[in-house]
């Protein structure tokens, strides 16, 4: 890489720095798949890791940390809760289980997956107790739309460090990027790449061509200039090297207010069953 990506970090209000592009380990199950993926995403600059208890991976995803040959202090690590373990109200008892399954005895951030109604003020003041013991040194929230960080806010002693949402440029969710940030919240932006959605749209090629850049590097660099930090999903060596790549450019404003008028409210990750009747 031109600029090593390990050297670009955001400072969360909790005080500890995340890296700003990282590898996301969605639909990674095989144990020797994430391992080679995650020494390749090392190898490549990468240090932030993000996983979740329901990618039935943190066992895989720990041992590919145990021998990528980088400290496990140098790395970012994140992983999430999910709803199930919410509604039954075992929020400590999850986050042991995740903790076993990466042979950690902390992450660097611990989110709440989804929002489940009823249950998710509930998870978050769990969550506020274990970073208050250290196991967690960061917490946060996915998928929280404004109202949940509203609603949040009135209850909690700890702001979220991270909102981790799909945000792409068929998705660009402005309103909350600049909720977030006013209230001190770092956006974390998944499905990046919106699942190859917008990689053939004309004026994403168009500006890959006048960057000399790939169609997928030009829209993770609007996703960084628009303060977010990404973090792309791929097994694929050569996708992750050029996933890196993209801190070696600026994109001008003029291209930035292009790729804005881009927006479709398109949403490329599915919903989990359980929470299709909720309102989101």
């Amino acid at each position: 890489m031109t600029t090593t990506a390990s050297s670009y970090t955001k400072k969360l209000n909790s005080g500890n720095e995340m890296p700003v592009l990282g590898l996301g380990m969605y639909k990674i199950t095989d144990e020797r798949e994430a391992e080679k993926t995650i020494r390749c995403a090392v190898n490549a600059g990468y240090r932030l890791i993000d996983t979740a208890s329901a990618y039935m991976n943190e066992d895989g995803v720990g041992k590919g940390i145990r021998e990528c040959g980088i400290p496990r202090r140098e790395l970012f690590l994140t992983t999430k809760i999910w709803n199930n373990a919410q509604r039954l109200g075992d929020v400590e008892g999850s986050f042991s289980r995740s903790l076993e399954r990466l042979m950690t005895d902390y992450v660097d951030l611990y989110l709440v997956h989804w929002p489940v109604p009823g249950c998710y003020l509930g998870t978050w003041k769990e969550l506020e107790a274990l970073y208050k013991k250290g196991a967690a040194r960061s917490i946060g929230v996915s998928n929280f739309e404004i109202r949940h960080l509203e609603e949040l806010a009135s209850v909690s002693e700890i702001t979220p460090a991270v909102n981790q949402i799909e945000f792409h440029p068929y998705w660009y969710q402005k309103n909350l990027v600049e909720y977030c940030h006013a209230k001190g919240i770092a956006v974390q932006a998944y499905a990046p790449l919106a699942r190859g959605a917008y990689l053939d749209d004309d004026v994403i090629c168009i500006l890959a061509v006048k960057y000399g850049k790939t169609p997928a590097q030009i829209g993770l660099r609007w996703i960084i200039q628009k303060g977010v930090a990404v973090i792309p999903k791929s097994a694929r060596e050569e996708r992750i090297v050029s996933n890196g790549e993209i801190f070696d450019f600026v994109l001008e404003d003029e291209d930035m207010d292009a790729i804005d008028q881009l927006n479709k409210n398109y949403r490329s990750a599915s919903l989990p069953e359980d929470l299709r009747d909720v309102a989101f």
